[in-house]
């Protein structure tokens, strides 16, 4: 029955976060006046289908994926009889402005952005911030030291600005050296200071620490809860690109890529650990799980990587700034090698997340 649960609540997911994302293109292609052929969700054979002006809507039976197929948007190479029988209609998104195409392809990633703020926001009216506040300084660690005391607020550490509690243990987790002194920004009583400190070994714990604990989550006003929204976001946006500066600097590997099958096994984690705090605290997990992974393909979608909307925007822009477009059948190569080495990626990485499942 869990496991049952556990792949439902991983279709939702998935199923939500791709559904914007195709909506953010679908809705801009409307208002620039292209056509869309077919909006769908998910893969392979329809499990129900229907037109409405003109445009198939469908629901398909392989949970992954989606898309906004528009007249004339074709990513692989041109089909010289199609070409000819568009190139006069201007429902065509080849034949729109480069701008209104750029407008289209980026609006994707942003609906992705716009999701994961209205759940931050919704999160932070619900459970509040973990400000990075102490609410307590063990003796005879270095935070006792240093002089720090409960109440005081963390600013900066070692020159990286805190906004959460988590930033302080994302840092001592991945970025601080060990034996390191440690220069502290803080604020107390509306003032800021300034202090130092070395992290101290637990034996017992097998990690550094700094002996400081949280104030927990605190509740704000209106405009805190939505300030804070938008911090959440840059959070989640920048907890992705310093995975893949770890990737590219070989701290981590394709083994620890994860795909769908990856996000079921970390859905069903996120609920086992959730269970002591009952439905609403599973619920409240599951929500801000949800604002990583939309946060996490809006971004994702942004690089520069050839057959996903990044690298249409990189032929867009030399498009804009040189005044006209790259031949479409160079483009469209590029497009086909880029899907083909993600599809190669894609089962590798399927590969590793149901050999995990056995590990």
């Amino acid at each position: 029955m869990d496991l049952v649960l556990n792949i439902i609540y991983s279709l939702l997911i998935i199923g939500l976060v791709i559904l914007v994302h195709e909506f953010g293109h679908f809705i801009i292609a409307k208002k620039n006046g292209v056509h869309v052929v077919e909006f769908f969700v998910g893969m392979g054979p329809n499990i129900c289908s229907f037109v409405k002006n003109g445009t198939r809507y469908s629901l398909k039976w392989i949970p992954f994926g989606g898309a906004c197929v528009m007249l004339g948007n074709a990513d692989g190479l041109p089909d010289e009889e199609i070409e000819k029988e568009i190139q006069d209609d201007d429902r065509a998104y080849n034949n729109k402005s480069v701008w209104a195409r750029i407008s289209i392809t980026v609006a994707g990633p942003i609906f992705n952005f716009l999701l994961a703020l209205l759940i931050a926001i919704v999160l932070n009216a619900l459970g509040g911030v973990d400000l990075p506040v102490l609410s307590q300084v063990e003796e005879g660690y270095p935070g006792e030291a240093a002089g720090l005391q409960a109440g005081d607020e963390i600013v900066k550490v070692d020159g990286h600005r805190i906004t959460f509690y988590r930033d302080l243990t994302l840092y001592m987790n991945l970025d601080m050296t060990p034996g390191k002194e440690i220069p502290i920004v803080y604020e107390r009583d509306g003032k800021q200071y300034e202090t130092s400190l070395t992290p101290q070994w637990d034996e017992e714990l097998q990690r550094y620490r700094i002996g400081i604990v949280s104030n927990g989550y605190t509740k704000l006003g209106v405009w805190g809860t939505i300030k804070y929204g938008f911090s959440e976001v840059g959070y989640n946006m920048s907890l992705v690109f310093k995975s893949l500066g770890m990737l590219f600097s070989g701290q981590a590997g394709l083994n620890d890529l994860s795909g769908p099958v990856g996000i079921a096994n970390m859905v069903g984690d996120v609920v086992e650990q959730s269970k002591p705090g009952g439905f609403y605290l599973i619920f409240l997990n599951l929500l801000n799980f949800t604002m990583f992974i939309s946060a996490n393909l809006g971004v994702m979608n942004l690089l520069p990587i050839p057959a996903i909307d990044g690298g249409k925007l990189v032929f867009l822009l030399i498009e804009a700034v040189r005044g006209k477009p790259v031949a479409k059948e160079k483009e469209g190569l590029v497009h086909v090698v880029g899907f083909v080495l993600l599809m190669i990626l894609m089962v590798v990485v399927l590969f590793n997340d149901i050999r995990k499942l056995f590990i």
